[in-house]
């Protein structure tokens, strides 16, 4: 869509509302005018003066609302719409959709504008599988909106499945078309990313792993691309699915971690050491299971090949950054670690009950020789962009300083 579009974004009672903020925001970044239509159970999740806020108009969402009624509101907001965006758009109210209700402001509206809708379904799986949501769900797109989704994966209640809400840069991209394409700093290197956990084997039932889920890595890679570096992801085992235009390898151990990574470090320009490595494996794994025969069990430990500081130690080797999870004197250790292994950067963070590991979201410093800068809380995929961009800015400010190093002196040339 060219030009400024006036998008009505109408809220409904899921819990999934509480990305709404994030989407309002999204759309009037592009340029957008905004306004919120909610129906009463969006209020349970969502506050209109957060709505507003972000908006910058009214929010609406009581049809018999006097003064705006005295206008026909309803029909002025049905004008003026370029597109009518629902977020979430709940089994309830797609079955008012579907039976052509005018119930509420909402519904009203939808009936009454001649502008493209689009829902974005977010509801239980199993409520999404339902033949009645089903029929609605038919029903609805013959009738010309478009549903966005639902996305894939974990959900408010704890189960897994079809349902969730897609995230709200999609809607955006789906609403007002691809953003202009943004500067790419990284276009022309390779960049190889680590991410995920290691698992090192004690039987063929069981081993020693790690906390992490591979979000951040996985963020991190798809940073890397759209910041135009050609990527390989290097990803221990997760439950992510694999990045678009990325090239994915899937390891186990933190051996095979690092043969994997030294079998395409000559590639890289640019090495981001995301994963979550076992420091320590077991000594030998048992050929089959052990049995519960002891009161007590030991295990032999010795210590895992250090990928991030192979990586550091070639000589002319990529851009290297590392990244630390500490529970305690973060700054302190992330500064040791930079030094002791040679680093070009360090990212740091806590982690701990609730931190980092297994979230959506993360709060980091980042270290390097001469400086230092802090990142706040922020969703995983947001913080990844900041991040490559820092890198960039760094890893091209190195390559200067080595090809000015590596140039010949004006008396040497003559």
């Amino acid at each position: 869509m060219t030009g400024k579009a006036n998008i009505l974004l109408g809220i409904t009672g899921g819990i999934a509302a509480y990305k709404t903020p994030e989407l309002v925001r999204r759309l009037k970044d592009r340029g957008a005018e905004v306004q919120v239509v909610m129906t009463r159970g969006a209020g349970q999740f969502v506050t209109a003066t957060t709505l507003q806020a972000v908006s910058g108009n009214p929010v609406r969402s009581d049809l018999w609302d006097a003064e705006a009624e005295a206008a026909m509101g309803h029909i002025e907001l049905a004008r003026w719409a370029d597109k009518v965006v629902i977020a979430p758009a709940t089994a309830e109210f797609l079955s008012r959709l579907a039976a052509g209700s005018a119930h509420d402001l909402l519904t009203t509206l939808c009936l009454a504008t001649e502008a493209p809708v689009l829902a974005a379904p977010a509801m239980n799986h199993v409520m999404w599988a339902n033949a009645a949501v089903k029929a609605n769900r038919d029903t609805v797109v013959s009738r010309g909106v478009v549903l966005l989704g639902p996305a894939e994966g974990d959900q408010a209640c704890g189960e897994t499945g079809p349902g969730r809400m897609v995230e709200p840069a999609e809607i955006v991209a789906a609403v007002l078309g691809a953003p202009t394409p943004k500067r790419r700093p990284l276009k022309g290197t390779t960049v190889v990313v680590t991410a995920g956990p290691t698992r090192e084997a004690i039987d063929p039932v069981r081993f020693i792993s790690n906390r992490s889920s591979g979000k951040m890595g996985y963020a991190m890679a798809q940073a890397a691309r759209d910041a135009g570096a050609r990527v390989i992801l290097l990803s221990g085992p997760v439950n992510l699915p694999a990045p678009d235009r990325v090239q994915r390898i899937m390891v186990e151990s933190a051996e095979e971690l690092f043969a994997a990574t030294h079998a395409h470090i000559d590639a890289a320009d640019i090495f981001i050491a995301t994963a979550a490595v076992a420091d320590y494996r077991p000594a030998r794994a048992s050929a089959s299971k052990i049995k519960k025969s002891t009161a007590e069990l030991s295990i032999d430990m010795v210590r895992s090949p250090d990928v991030l500081s192979s990586v550091a130690k070639l000589k002319d080797g990529p851009f290297t950054v590392g990244f630390a999870a500490e529970t305690e004197r973060v700054r302190e250790h992330a500064l040791a670690k930079l030094k002791g292994k040679g680093l070009d950067m360090i990212i740091a963070n806590k982690v701990g009950e609730g931190r980092a590991f297994d979230q959506d979201d993360n709060a980091v410093m980042v270290f390097w020789h001469g400086g230092e800068r802090v990142f706040g809380l922020a969703r995983k995929t947001e913080l990844a962009k900041a991040l490559v961009e820092l890198i960039a800015e760094r890893y091209a400010l190195e390559s200067r300083a080595r090809i000015a190093t590596d140039l010949p002196t004006a008396a040497a040339r003559d």
